[in-house]
């Protein structure tokens, strides 16, 4: 039986939490064996059905995730309802093992952990940092530093470097990027509760994450 089954709306946020998951060390959790799929009907399926179809793998795993974007779910309540609901309905099969991660509003808000780090895979090569060229584009910021509407810009950095915005980047970028300085609310959630189902053995590596 594996640990971990995680099942997310597509490939861009499968390559995101391999990258993460295969670094336990940064997360604060000990060495898990995992799998991924898609759902093929992306954010809005993930909401609509995810949980029906999860409970199907209830006996072959120990604990469950289903990680989806807000933005593009169709959701009419709000990502906490909207998470809690979901919640619930794994419970029914689950319990206590499942989990719903709703990311608010998108997965692409985990990338900008680090300037430096999309600066190196990017091959930036502008004077200005990636955020000062944002700015100076027109996007906006939040309070935390990161952009208000952090897909968009993404691809636009993408673009001005000249590089796809495929999902190997995105697991390039989830293998480098500070996990321990992440603020992101959903990912913390995510976070906590792998390490509440997954602590580090008593004797091992101290689990306190990457610098």
């Amino acid at each position: 039986m594996k640990d971990l089954f995680v099942f997310v709306a597509d490939k861009n946020m499968e390559f995101t939490l391999k990258g993460g998951l295969e670094r336990p060390e940064s997360l604060g959790i000990r060495p898990i064996t995992f799998e991924i799929r898609q759902h093929p009907g992306r954010d809005g399926g993930m909401r609509t059905s995810g949980a029906q179809i999860m409970a199907l793998e209830a006996s072959r795993f120990r604990n469950a995730l289903m990680v989806f974007d807000y933005e593009g779910s169709g959701a009419s309540e709000s990502s906490q309802d909207l998470e809690a609901r979901l919640d619930a309905a794994l419970s029914q099969q689950w319990g206590d093992r499942a989990k719903a991660i709703v990311i608010e509003p998108e997965v692409d808000i985990w990338m900008w952990g680090g300037d430096q780090v999309l600066a190196t895979i990017l091959r930036w090569g502008r004077t200005e940092s990636i955020r000062e060229w944002l700015s100076s584009t027109g996007f906006a910021f939040r309070s935390d530093g990161k952009p208000e509407r952090p897909k968009e810009a993404l691809e636009a950095v993408f673009a001005e470097a000249r590089r796809p915005r495929s999902s190997a980047n995105y697991e390039k970028i989830a293998r480098q990027i500070s996990l321990a300085r992440c603020t992101d609310p959903a990912f913390k959630r995510l976070q906590e509760t792998l390490g509440r189902w997954y602590p580090v053995e008593v004797g091992s590596w101290d689990g306190r994450g990457d610098p």
